[in-house]
């Protein structure tokens, strides 16, 4: 049974000088993301493959997971922020790859694990993840399909 975790970006920067896909993590959102990986590597949940956003935040946040060595596909399409290209592209993950992660964006991130799931969280702050178990593979994921195994913030 494959296992998706959706994460949310951790918190960024205000970015008033700067482009918003330019924008880096605050100094929260860096203690955030390295609490995240920490979480996710005390529950063996250590991606195989992971679909990351081009945004810098997201690539920021992926870095602070600290999960060294997994094969990475950045996709400029996550930044566009639709539900229906987040579960194209997770279609696309390698069919051997038991646990995928996704780091990007609200709201299609908060609005993609309802899709898959009929119960995601009630809200998606900053650095909040979705776990995911999925009945069949990548290629066949689809909406209501999956499970909400478990939700997660930086304050929890």
């Amino acid at each position: 049974m494959p296992t998706l975790i959706v994460l949310r970006h951790a918190k960024a920067e205000s970015g008033l000088d700067k482009a918003d896909i330019d924008r880096t993590l605050a100094e929260r959102g860096r203690r955030d993301a390295a609490a995240t990986g920490d979480w996710l590597r005390a529950r063996g949940l250590v991606p195989a493959y992971v679909l990351c956003s081009t945004a810098a935040r997201t690539r920021e946040t992926l870095q602070k997971l600290a999960f060294d060595g997994v094969h990475t596909s950045f996709e400029s399409r996550i930044y566009d922020n639709d539900p229906d290209t987040l579960l194209d592209l997770v279609r696309e993950a390698p069919e051997d790859a038991s646990t995928v992660l996704l780091v990007g964006h609200n709201p299609s991130v908060h609005s993609f694990v309802h899709d898959l799931t009929g119960d995601a969280p009630r809200e998606f702050p900053t650095c909040a993840l979705a776990v995911v178990d999925l009945p069949d593979g990548w290629a066949d994921v689809r909406r209501g399909a999956g499970a909400l195994v478990t939700a997660r913030t930086p304050k929890d």
